[in-house]
C-alpha cells in the first residue's frame, strides 16, 4: 500500500466561498501563493460559478491567468458545461464537478434534478476525455443530506458505479455536512477501494461533529490515499445548512506524517498560510492541532 498521501488544498475555494467578510482578488492570490509555498500537491483556486450565487468566487478566471510557479497542480470547480467552457478558456487542465447523492441537494445546490445532474456529469466527462481535461467527480452528501437525512450506502455505491463508468480521473466521496462516522466511512470506502482501487478514489470530509480527522484515519485504513482539506479548517457549504469547516490541512498532515506517511507538505510554511487566513478573515483560524504544531512542528519534519 502506498506510503504517499496526496493532499488537495481547498481553502481558496471551499474555504472562502461562504465567508461573510469581503475578500479581494489580491487576497485570494496571496493565499494561493502562500499555499504553493507550502508545497501542497494540489490546490483548488476557486470555482467558475455565477458571481450572483457565490460572490466570493468572482474573478476566478483572472486568478487562473496568473498563477504562481511551484510544485502544486491547480484545479477549479465547475457547476455545469458553461463553467467547464469558461474554465478551459483559462488553460486549466484539471477541473472538478459535483453530483449530489439526493434529489433535494441537487435542487438546492444547482437547481437540477438528480437525473439531470448525472446526465450533465456524463456530458462533461465525455467532452473532457476528448479534450484531455482531467475531471475529479465529487459525490456530495454521500453519508447524510441536510434535506433528506441519512443516505443509504447502497445508493452511494450504485451512484459511484454510474460515475466511474464515465471514467473520471478521480471519484471523491464527500461528507458535505460533516455527518459521517468512522464505521460508515470504513464500510463504504473499503468496498469502493476493493472495486475501483485506491488510485481512483479520494475523500472530502468536514469537521461539523468533530469527527473529520477520525474519518480521515478510517479512510486511510481502507486504503484511500487522496484527501481534500483546508488550511486552518476553513470553509463550509453555502447550500448545506449546518455545514462547518473542512478538516484542517495541518491536522491531516500531522496525522499522516506521524504515522510514517509522506505528504510532501511544508508544515512551517503551511502554518504561515494559516496565519495569513486569520488576517484575511479577521478571526483566528486553525485546526485542532494548530496550537501544538506552532510550537512543535519540527518534531514531524
Amino acid at each position: 500500500m502506498s506510503q504517499v498521501v496526496l493532499v488537495k488544498e481547498v481553502a481558496p475555494r471551499d474555504g472562502l466561498q461562504a465567508q461573510s467578510v469581503e475578500i479581494t482578488l489580491a487576497q485570494r492570490a496571496e493565499l494561493i501563493g502562500a499555499l504553493v509555498d507550502a508545497n501542497v500537491p494540489e490546490l483548488e483556486i476557486g470555482s467558475f460559478v455565477s458571481p450572483k450565487a457565490v460572490p466570493q468566487m468572482a474573478g476566478t478566471d483572472q486568478l487562473a491567468s496568473d498563477l504562481p510557479t511551484g510544485n502544486s497542480r491547480f484545479s477549479a470547480l465547475v457547476p455545469n458545461m458553461k463553467g467547464y467552457e469558461l474554465a478551459c478558456q483559462t488553460g486549466l487542465q484539471r477541473l472538478a464537478i459535483v453530483v449530489s447523492a439526493t434529489e433535494q441537494m441537487n435542487q438546492n445546490n444547482i437547481r437540477k434534478s438528480l437525473n439531470d445532474t448525472f446526465l450533465m456529469a456524463d456530458d462533461i466527462l465525455t467532452r473532457a476525455a476528448a479534450e484531455g481535461i482531467e475531471i475529479h467527480a465529487y459525490l456530495a452528501v454521500a453519508f447524510e443530506c441536510p434535506y433528506e437525512g441519512l443516505v443509504a450506502e447502497s445508493t452511494v455505491l450504485d451512484q459511484a458505479r454510474q460515475l466511474m463508468a464515465s471514467k473520471p480521473a478521480r471519484l471523491v466521496i464527500a461528507d458535505t455536512i460533516g455527518a459521517a462516522n468512522p464505521r460508515a466511512v470504513k464500510s463504504l470506502m473499503s468496498q469502493l477501494v476493493n472495486e475501483f482501487g485506491s488510485d481512483a478514489l479520494g475523500c472530502h470530509f468536514h469537521d461539523t461533529r468533530a469527527m473529520g480527522l477520525a474519518n480521515v484515519y478510517s479512510a486511510l485504513e481502507s486504503g484511500v490515499r487522496q484527501f481534500d482539506s483546508a488550511a486552518g479548517g476553513l470553509g463550509g457549504c453555502p447550500f448545506a445548512p449546518g455545514a462547518k469547516g473542512n478538516v484542517a490541512t495541518e491536522d491531516v498532515v500531522m496525522l499522516c506524517e506521524s504515522m510514517g506517511l509522506n505528504t510532501g507538505v511544508d508544515l512551517k510554511a503551511l502554518l504561515e498560510a494559516v496565519s495569513l487566513i486569520t488576517k484575511i478573515i479577521g478571526r483566528e483560524q486553525g485546526g485542532r492541532s494548530h496550537s501544538w504544531l506552532k510550537h512543535h512542528w519540527e518534531k514531524l519534519v
